[in-house]
């Protein structure tokens, strides 16, 4: 099991009508891995602009801490997802692919680590990202992520998959599983345990 010494930076992507528990529930993991490992993460959101951005159904609005030009140079990017109607329309958004993608596009050809968690691996269809990796998504997108990225291999019923640089998760809850199982490969299993243990919950098992 590897254990990093060096403080990671995840930035966790924000954007309007992005899913609360997608955003939030990978963060916490994070967040009380390095309170348990101190300088274990550095982690922060990151939004296009520095601007308030409201999350699923505008239920509340957030302020990234950075934007995507004056952020730190991220070594994970987390891309949570969002109902499957807006993530058509940022897949039609120029603007968005141009700004938002190219940033993810340009640290992951960098070498930055891509961990999406649910729809947000539709996100990525079309900037060559998902080509030739094994990828999941939510049960509900499978056929339509097949459909948009032809050269990737959509895994069905598992829970995340790991293939080194990306990682994808299918829908909302197995985030969680991830990104323990992401700690637990950076730290090694007493971090994640404890971390579970804090969580009280009770995660899943999955193939990768």
């Amino acid at each position: 099991m590897k254990q990093d010494t060096k403080t990671m930076n995840v930035a966790f992507l924000i954007y309007d009508q992005v899913e609360a528990l997608d955003l939030n529930a990978p963060l916490d993991v994070f967040v009380k891995a390095d309170a348990i490992h101190p300088n274990s993460y550095h982690c922060f959101t990151v939004g296009k602009i520095k601007e308030p951005i409201y999350m699923e159904a505008n239920t509340m609005a957030v302020i990234p801490t950075y934007d995507i030009h004056t952020c730190p140079k991220p070594d994970m990017i987390v891309v949570p997802g969002a109902n499957p109607e807006h993530i058509t329309k940022y897949l039609e958004d120029k603007d968005f692919q141009e700004t938002v993608l190219q940033w993810i596009k340009t640290h992951y050809d960098s070498g930055t680590v891509v961990f999406t968690i649910c729809t947000g691996s539709m996100l990525l269809s079309g900037t060559g990202i998902l080509e030739n990796h094994d990828v999941t998504t939510h049960r509900m997108l499978l056929d339509t992520l097949e459909q948009y990225n032809p050269e990737a291999n959509v895994i069905r019923n598992v829970r995340y998959v790991d293939q080194e640089q990306l990682i994808t998760t299918a829908g909302i809850t197995a985030g969680i599983d991830a990104a323990l199982y992401m700690v637990g490969k950076h730290h090694g299993q007493e971090i994640m345990d404890k971390v579970i243990h804090i969580f009280e919950y009770q995660n899943k098992k999955s193939e990768s």
